[in-house]
């Protein structure tokens, strides 16, 4: 399976484009949050509209999953606690998304919301011990904010990541957890947009200006996921042991440029 990440799109709409542009050369595409943009002059129910009907498309050509991040919370549930109630439409045009569990192929995923208080914090906390007991092969967390005290999580000054999801982490060990948020983190010193915690890699693309936008394509038949972005090429095999610093390469892995789902092209040529 092929999946293409990125996460902090922010209403930037030629990164939009760029991701409907290739997203048929993926099994899965996955959004990590933050579809939206709190600082946008555009006013945020338009914002809705608009990347409904881009995750709509995106579906068209592939699978798709999308989590809530901190700028896309519209509305409290019962307990007052802010919600990205607007993903839940996403579900009727077949879309995984906040606190839905999805098995693709050999692979289970866990999406989480963003949680804004203790009680969603805690659903989280038992939809994974749910998810865990249904684990057969490989798990996968999709949840908007990095791990406490990981490089993915660094801004250059401190921490930024999630005490909770790094206690869950270590507690269940899935196989890979993917995140954004914290936008500097791949592009400062002693960040990084890959960590290991035990036997987790946990991933965080970083967000930059442009399309295409900072991306991190994974390849489970491969075992590698591969982080491109305008500071370059970088990579990682899941069967050796993470060291850094890592290198910069002069180009991607010859699988990454192989024909895919529909057509050969590196996905950041386009």
């Amino acid at each position: 399976m092929r999946c293409l990440v990125v996460a902090d799109l922010h209403y930037a709409l030629p990164q939009f484009d760029w991701v409907l542009n290739v997203a048929d050369r993926f099994d899965l595409v996955i959004m990590a949050g933050d579809h939206l943009d709190l600082g946008s002059a555009v006013e945020g129910g338009a914002q809705i509209v608009v990347v409904r009907k881009y995750v709509e498309l995106w579906r068209a050509k592939t699978k798709v999953i999308c989590c809530s991040g901190n700028h896309d919370l519209d509305s409290r549930n019962a307990e007052g606690e802010k919600i990205a109630n607007w993903l839940g439409g996403f579900r009727s045009h077949d879309v995984a998304t906040d606190g839905d569990t999805v098995e693709i192929d050999d692979t289970l995923f866990t999406i989480c919301p963003w949680w804004d208080g203790p009680l969603t914090q805690e659903r989280i906390g038992q939809q994974i011990a749910n998810d865990a007991k249904k684990r057969k092969g490989r798990w996968v967390w999709v949840h908007h904010a990095p791990s406490d005290q990981s490089p993915t999580s660094w801004s250059g000054k401190k921490h930024f990541g999630d005490a909770a999801l790094r206690a869950w982490i270590e507690q269940y060990q899935p196989d890979l957890v993917v995140s954004g948020h914290v936008h500097q983190s791949p592009f400062v010193k002693e960040g990084s947009w890959v960590d290991r915690i035990g036997e987790t890699w946990v991933f965080n693309t970083g967000q930059h200006i442009g399309a295409p936008p900072a991306h991190i394509v994974i390849d489970t038949n491969h075992g590698e996921a591969v982080w491109m972005s305008a500071a370059g090429i970088q990579a990682v095999n899941f069967k050796q042991q993470l060291q850094r610093p890592l290198p910069y390469l002069m180009a991607p892995p010859e699988w990454f440029t192989s024909p895919g789902r529909a057509g050969g092209q590196t996905p950041a040529q386009t």
